[in-house]
């Protein structure tokens, strides 16, 4: 009885045996298999050269292979053969056709993106005239008022429903420009050490805040004043209060129409904010459990939302291309603005510390940066590829971090208005959040996973990988002391020594 190969189906020169599967083997064909592979190619385990075992045998012609006694299954074989080559080489033809799609798009996208930056440029120029004229950039017009109506007072209980712009009037101005305290750039001592935030893990984890029945936390904001109130957004629409250190929930806020996918807690006050693709930006009390007012600024999705450092106004973005500038006392709508020469839809909003220019990602790949005061455009900054997904700014007013569907986060220099240090991340990486800590010392991405970097140096110190679902919001608490984050996996997670 003769051995045959597992592999070629052939009588072996110098068999042998693997102790994996103990099937026999071309001892020739199974080494080159192992150094591509490492594995055994019957049941994938793992297998070296060493463990194999060679078989003594005598037989000093091979013989035929039973396919090859007769010239009918010559001729069989020799079809089979034609028809594989054939079969390949049709293969072959449709890769190629599609090569010469995908290389016809991205020239076309290259010049596509060549007249942009060249407009773009042009646009830098005299947005950088305009401001050091004090003019209003051209092109840059006010939006008319949402709704002529005045505001409705309503019976206690129910929300109040506001969509009337007022505009930005002197007192409003003069009052946030009092409050242009940029924070100061010492490290608190009690900030956790480099060394000490490598060596997190995961300390607990909450997966009942939000409906199973529609899985999915979109956004994570924690108190400003009271690290351990975390407030988090789902995708069953809901708004959910949660006390880290008393692990239960304070209060789950109802009312949206659709999935909830930003949310910010109010620094001093009980309130919070959260934003919908349904088109509003809603108040909370979280010691009435109700929702107190519906601003509606926009006519599409709203799709970033950060308070103004006086935590008196909202600044909002939207799918319609406006951003939004709101009074969260009377719940107005002061200014909307848009830029009619890009003509795109806002992905993400930010307000730098000093609360006077505030940043803006577009989904042509753009980050945009406005001065609130004259409404107007004062720098741009390209170079992501893909629609931008997060921005964040430094505390300590300098930096700027922002991240794009393009697997990378870049840095850029507020100062010198260009990008410093750009992170490339894993292929198909995904960008879903970024924060900095409150002194401005550690940056934390979240996306496929999370990652933490320490700034200046821009090293990773961190790196976790317990989410079963897209990370979509990371948050450091005070201090540094604790990590938290939010994914597509429905969980609540804290990290700490």
């Amino acid at each position: 009885m003769s051995l045959v190969c597992a592999i070629s189906n052939e009588v072996p020169e110098h068999p042998c045996v693997s102790p994996v599967s103990n099937q026999v083997f071309e001892r020739r064909l199974i080494e080159k298999y192992i150094a591509e592979n490492g594995t055994d190619p019957m049941n994938r385990q793992p297998l070296s050269e060493e463990q194999l075992i060679d078989i003594k045998v005598s037989h000093p012609i091979r013989p035929k292979a039973p396919s090859s006694t007769s010239i009918p299954a010559i001729l069989k074989a020799l079809q089979d053969e034609w028809d594989a080559v054939m079969l390949h080489s049709f293969t072959l033809r449709q890769q190629l056709q599609t090569t010469r799609q995908e290389l016809s798009h991205a020239l076309y996208q290259h010049d596509a993106a060549c007249r942009v930056i060249a407009r773009l440029t042009k646009e830098v120029t005299a947005a950088r005239e305009a401001l050091a004229t004090l003019k209003p950039q051209a092109g840059l017009v006010v939006a008319q008022a949402v709704a002529s109506q005045p505001s409705v007072t309503v019976s206690a209980g129910e929300p109040m429903d506001v969509s009337e712009q007022v505009g930005m009037m002197p007192e409003i101005i003069q009052k946030y420009k009092r409050n242009d305290t940029t924070p100061g750039k010492t490290v608190p001592e009690e900030l956790v050490r480099t060394e000490d935030l490598s060596k997190y893990r995961q300390v607990a984890t909450h997966a009942g805040l939000h409906s199973a029945s529609v899985p999915g936390i979109l956004s994570l904001d924690l108190c400003p004043s009271d690290t351990n109130k975390v407030l988090t957004g789902g995708a069953d629409k809901n708004v959910v209060v949660f006390d880290k250190k008393e692990e239960q929930i304070i209060a789950t806020l109802k009312g949206h129409t659709k999935k909830v996918t930003s949310v910010i807690y109010h620094p001093s006050q009980s309130v919070v904010f959260s934003a919908s693709p349904d088109s509003t930006i809603r108040v909370w009390s979280i010691t009435g459990g109700n929702c107190v007012q519906v601003v509606r600024a926009h006519e599409a999705s709203v799709t970033g939302l950060s308070l103004h450092a006086t935590g008196d106004y909202l600044l909002s973005s939207s799918e319609d291309q406006y951003w939004a500038f709101s009074d969260i006392q009377t719940g107005r709508v002061l200014t909307k603005v848009t830029d009619e020469a890009t003509g795109c839809a806002l992905t993400c909003a930010q307000f730098h510390p000093d609360g006077l220019i505030f940043g803006t990602g577009t989904a042509d790949s753009q980050i945009k940066i406005w001065d609130l005061k004259e409404r107007t455009n004062v720098a741009n900054f390209p170079g992501h590829i893909g629609p931008v997904t997060s921005i964040a700014f430094s505390e300590n007013g300098y930096y700027l971090a922002t991240g794009a569907q393009d697997s990378s986060v870049k840095l850029w220099d507020l100062r010198k208005l260009k990008n410093f240090k750009t992170i490339t991340l894993d292929n198909n990486y995904e960008v879903k959040s970024l924060v900095f800590d409150q002194s401005g010392t550690y940056l934390a991405v979240g996306g496929t996973d999370i990652r933490v970097y320490i700034c200046k140096q821009w090293s990773e110190v961190l790196n976790f990988t317990e989410h079963t679902g897209v990370v979509t919001g990371v948050a450091f608490g005070e201090h540094a002391q604790f990590l938290t984050s939010t994914g597509m996996d429905r969980s609540l997670k804290f990290y700490s020594l």
